[in-house]
This record gives C-alpha cells, sequence and structure tokens, in this order.
C-alpha cells in the first residue's frame, strides 16, 4: 500500500475512537423475575385459611355491600359508588359453586394486582333463584376484605349489575 493510499484510507474513516468491549449487546436487560409461585403459594394458603374460617356475613337479597379499608378516606368510597373509577377487568362469577369461586376470585385478585389494574367489577348475581339465599353474594363480601390488596369494594351502579355486582378498589404499588 502505498503512502497516498493509506492517506486516502485514513481520511475516508474519520475519526475512530477505541471500543471498550469487542461485542455489542443488542438485546434490552431482562425484566426483573416475579415471584410467581410464591403469589399461588400464598394464594392458596389464604384460601384454605378463609375455608376454615367460622365467621359468616348473612348479606341479604338486594341489599348493598361497601366496605372500607381502615385509614382510608371516605372520599375513596363515595368516588367508587358513583362509579368514578373506570373499570378495567371483571369476573362473572354466575353459575360457579361457592368453592370454585372463591378460588377464582382469589385467582382474578391476584391477576389484576400483578397487572397493575386499580378497579376491577366482580359480578356474584342476587341470588333471587337459590334457596340458601345470594351464596356467592355473602362469599365476596366475606372474601374481600380479607384481600391484602383489596382497599374498598361497594355494590355496583344500577347500570353495571346494581346489588349483583361490586367494584373492587385496589392497591396502586
Amino acid at each position: 500500500m502505498s503512502k497516498s493510499d493509506r492517506e486516502l484510507f485514513l481520511q475516508a474513516l474519520g475519526e475512530v475512537r477505541i471500543l471498550k468491549h469487542d461485542r455489542i449487546e443488542d438485546r434490552p436487560p431482562p425484566p426483573p423475575p416475579t415471584p410467581r409461585q410464591t403469589r399461588l403459594d400464598e394464594a392458596r394458603v389464604l384460601g384454605e385459611l378463609l375455608l376454615h374460617d367460622a365467621e359468616c356475613l348473612d348479606v341479604q337479597t338486594g341489599e348493598e355491600l361497601s366496605w372500607l379499608r381502615a385509614g382510608l378516606p371516605q372520599k375513596i368510597l363515595r368516588q367508587l359508588r358513583r362509579g368514578q373509577f373506570a373499570v378495567a377487568d371483571e369476573l362473572d362469577l354466575h353459575h360457579l359453586r361457592e368453592s370454585t369461586a372463591r378460588q377464582c376470585v382469589l385467582d382474578f385478585i391476584a391477576t389484576c394486582v400483578s397487572d397493575q389494574q386499580r378497579c376491577v367489577r366482580i359480578i356474584h348475581g342476587k341470588g333471587q333463584r337459590s334457596r340458601h339465599g345470594p351464596v356467592l353474594k355473602n362469599m365476596t363480601a366475606h372474601l374481600l376484605p380479607r384481600i391484602p390488596a383489596v382497599q374498598a369494594f361497594c355494590s355496583a351502579r344500577q347500570v353495571d349489575g346494581g346489588t349483583g355486582a361490586v367494584y373492587v378498589l385496589l392497591h396502586q404499588r
């Protein structure tokens, strides 16, 4: 290679930087691991504890439900009752047995929390055709306060199911 060729080559290259690594990372870093099995185990234990809980609420057909975690302002419950939170997802418990419905609610809430959803609706029905009263409504009213992620719940507006459904406000991280 002649001197003029070398000078032309260096001129064509321009300014050169020295690389610290000989490889280029072309993919983003992986997301942090999620403790999926731990969440499933905790949900299963919670479900087992709730099965042995002797306390039972006796909610009547047509009766409105409402609950607010201690320490939270009443304003949150008023906003929830008025439908001022956008409902991100819903779960329909119609035609399910109580044990199946309980597990569905636990799984649904766990999924919604991991998806960072703020407000969801659970349709439990009014229990008017049940011989034993509103079984799923009682189960829902009894179960939701025991789930740590639930901040508040109340019966839905009439257009969203009335006393046959509840809005559930979940904790945001």
